[in-house]
């Protein structure tokens, strides 16, 4: 097939690429970044220069590109955009990132409807806190929205509305989890539990289902291949409060067993976003995405593939 990556250059593009290529497809990949085409050239694309924002930078794009299947996986997010996160303004540092995920959609699907494409796959996220005694949520319920704090809200609603159109024009909307491994920004927290600088906060009761960065591009280029219609939850098969895997992280990474702080404590640092994700996030379950895909992942838990990558840090 021949296969458009809007995004390939970031923290999943530059994972996908490669696993597209060896799977025998013909990748076209884009950046915005000019110093970063011989990178997607070094991944086996073709690259292109591409605005997401424009339409016409996306329309030409797609048209020089003549794909089989589309897959939007632009975000930004890196510190090359936004510096550092600050959680307590959301509204700042996912600005460009929510109108990636609304009009670059929009660009896209119009892109694809002009010239033919018939599949897109794009991304969205597992982790939100809402509704925790509902249990784990699989994708039959959609992102909440009304039930978050205002904060979280400017970052949701964005992700609701790709799964939406995109779901809608009979393509895949994939909800990641937290990514780790090769470039997918563990390295921070790392860095902040090396510190003793990511407490526990509360409880610890927040759940997070992670997904190694590999399997979560194995996983795209199964939707890619068999033209997958539908949400799709992928994460590993351990979702887990915070309470358990921070202090295993620390110990897989040599590191001091984090601090617990109080909640009421810590907000005006880390803001209502990060003090709810930490204590109110709900588990993500993957059964669909093993059951309709047949996904096999590299790292089923989070306890493997922490050990795995604790082990590479160490090394290097």
């Amino acid at each position: 097939m021949r296969v458009f990556v809007a995004g390939g250059t970031g923290a999943i593009g530059r994972r996908l690429v490669p696993q597209l290529v060896a799977r025998g497809h013909q990748v076209t990949a884009t950046t915005t970044n000019p110093g970063r085409l011989g990178l997607l050239t070094q991944l086996g694309a073709e690259g292109v220069l591409m605005d997401g924002l424009d339409a016409a930078s996306v329309g030409e794009a797609v048209a020089h590109a003549r794909p089989d299947a589309i897959v939007h996986e632009m975000t930004a997010l890196s510190p090359d955009y936004i510096g550092k996160p600050d959680f307590r303004h959301p509204e700042r540092f996912a600005a460009t990132t929510n109108r990636l995920r609304t009009t670059g959609t929009d660009h896209l699907l119009a892109a694809a409807e002009a010239t033919g494409v018939t599949h897109v796959v794009a991304q969205s996220l597992a982790n939100w806190p809402a509704n925790r005694a509902a249990g784990s949520v699989t994708e039959d319920e959609a992102l909440p929205t009304e039930q978050l704090p205002a904060k979280l809200r400017i970052m949701v609603r964005p992700l609701r509305y790709v799964e939406d159109v995109v779901v809608k024009a009979g393509g895949a909307a994939l909800r990641y989890g937290g990514f780790y491994g090769p470039g997918g920004g563990i390295e921070d927290q790392i860095d902040l539990v090396r510190k003793r600088r990511m407490p526990v906060i509360g409880g610890g009761a927040g759940y997070f289902s992670w997904v190694h960065i590999d399997d979560a591009a194995s996983a795209t280029v199964l939707a890619v291949e068999q033209q997958a219609n539908g949400v799709f939850n992928i994460v590993d098969d351990e979702p887990a409060p915070v309470r358990e895997w921070l202090p295993y992280l620390a110990s897989c990474v040599g590191a001091k067993r984090p601090l617990r702080v109080p909640a009421w404590l810590v907000r005006p640092f880390a803001g209502e976003m990060g003090v709810a994700i930490m204590t109110q996030g709900r588990p993500f379950s993957n059964a669909k995405a093993k059951r309709e895909l047949g996904w096999d992942l590299r790292y089923p838990t989070w306890r493997e593939g922490f050990k795995s990558e604790g082990s590479k840090e160490e090394a290097a």
